[in-house]
């Protein structure tokens, strides 16, 4: 294992997309052909889902890579909230009728950084121009040194069923590096508040390879994480992007991070913990209980993966609300000004406050379609036909020499990969990233695979 470790150790994307947001062609993007795209025949009267970004903090944590606004002034609220229901206004007079919403998620920043009142505001400004798919479903992102009872219940008026809580780690040395100190007591609170009110699926999303971050402490973690069994656990890989502007992974040396041999072990001890305790393994990164709605659509093959995550709503059309949130048409991407006071200006003057984007290509459909398939499904088929992309044989190529390293079963037009490979699902996918294998860039751009 040591050596796939060596030689797979590469930078490479988490595929919530493709092409990856690096390498969209923003030269021939426009907000034009974004809202026709928007519009496409093939979903125009499909349901939709809403990511909705909500991107205030009151602290900075210093492992996150999201687009944040670090304040303690809750007086930003109401004016954020007013602009993006601005903003969704401008979507329903585009789409020409009342959008059906099948998936609501608040993300962030700190969605429960704004008060029951705002957040019933916002959810109650959606739906005075839409209507909820029969079989909808609702998240939010809850901080549980924040989330109030109150908070809770009122989503849970509105609709809401699934909620996602940030741990990370229990052990405070971990804690303080990545300034997220939070007690078990707190999480366990939250986690029981949820489960009362009624909360069909909890989730805890748990971080390995953090600074000062031993196999012991993955154990711990995991093993008061088993005692609160929550429905969903995300066990992500840290992602190490200090150079990315504003992030704020300044917080500690790279000296103080686990190494890539460290990393997978610990990833190795949490699954093996984690399915010893009754969870199954779900696409990339996350565990559910065999009872959890992901379990089933895993094994009903229609599992969807999109910019909020694994989902089990069907919806080909995302649309993204509020700064730096990216929509997707399924033709196309596009992605909200990134600059809190560039997004409030474009509102303002009644613009989408869209700043640049990708219309994908046929070719782009058929690889997205494929990652897609390995994400969520371990495995992916294609056309006998040499032309059906520009580089299969290539493509070929490199899965070859992973099957040698039994990383995948390779046949003549079919791929599935292994328990083994499953550690190697971002290489896996990067064999058949055409735009990342043509730019080739000389910076790196995103974190380490293991």
């Amino acid at each position: 294992m040591q050596s796939l470790i060596q030689k797979y150790n590469v930078p490479g994307p988490r595929y919530t997309s493709y092409p990856t947001v690096p390498f969209w062609d923003e030269a021939s993007f426009s907000v034009q052909k974004w809202i026709k795209s928007l519009n496409h025949p093939a979903y125009k009267n499909d349901p939709i889902s809403l990511y909705i970004h909500l991107p205030f903090c009151e602290s900075l944590c210093t492992f996150c890579a999201c687009n944040k606004r670090i304040t303690k002034q809750h007086s930003v609220e109401q004016p954020y909230i007013e602009a993006v229901l601005k903003e969704w206004k401008m979507y329903v007079s585009i789409l020409g009728e009342i959008p059906v919403i099948e998936e609501i998620h608040l993300g962030g920043g700190t969605p429960t950084f704004f008060s029951s009142e705002h957040l019933k505001m916002l959810i109650e400004g959606i739906f005075e121009h839409a209507t909820k798919a029969e079989n909808h479903e609702f998240s939010f992102e809850g901080h549980p040194n924040n989330t109030t009872k109150e908070q809770l219940q009122t989503l849970y008026s509105l609709g809401f069923r699934r909620v996602s809580f940030g741990i990370q780690d229990y052990n405070f040395k971990v804690q303080k590096a990545i300034h997220r100190i939070q007690p078990f007591e707190n999480v366990e609170k939250v986690t029981s508040w949820a489960r009362n009110i009624g909360y069909t699926s909890i989730g805890h999303d748990l971080i390995f390879g953090l600074p000062f971050q031993g196999l012991e402490d993955v154990d711990y973690t995991i093993k008061q994480t088993n005692y609160l069994q929550p429905d969903r656990i995300a066990f992500y890989s840290y992602a190490h992007t200090p150079w990315i502007k504003g992030n704020g992974q300044r917080g500690f040396d790279e000296a103080d991070l686990p190494s890539a041999e460290l990393k997978r072990k610990q990833y190795e001890l949490g699954k093996n913990a984690l399915e010893n305790a009754g969870y199954e393994e779900v696409g990339m990164d996350h565990f559910a209980l065999k009872s959890d709605q992901l379990i089933h659509s895993q094994k009903k093959g229609d599992l969807h993966r999109n910019f909020m995550g694994y989902t089990t709503t069907k919806a080909k059309k995302m649309i993204g609300l509020g700064v730096s949130s990216i929509s997707d048409s399924w033709f196309g991407f596009a992605q909200n000004e990134k600059e809190l006071n560039l997004y409030y200006q474009r509102i303002s003057q009644g613009q989408l406050p869209v700043f640049r984007g990708h219309d994908l290509t046929e070719e782009d459909l058929i690889i997205r379609q494929h990652i897609l398939n390995l994400m969520c499904n371990f495995e992916t088929t294609w056309s006998e036909d040499e032309n059906y992309v520009s580089d299969l044989k290539n493509i070929l190529i490199e899965l070859s020499e992973m099957a040698n390293d039994n990383l995948v079963i390779l046949s003549k037009n079919n791929i599935k990969v292994t328990t083994k490979g499953k550690a190697f699902i971002r290489n896996i996918c990067m064999a058949f990233d055409l735009r990342l294998k043509a730019n080739k860039p000389e910076q790196r751009l995103f974190s380490m695979t293991i």
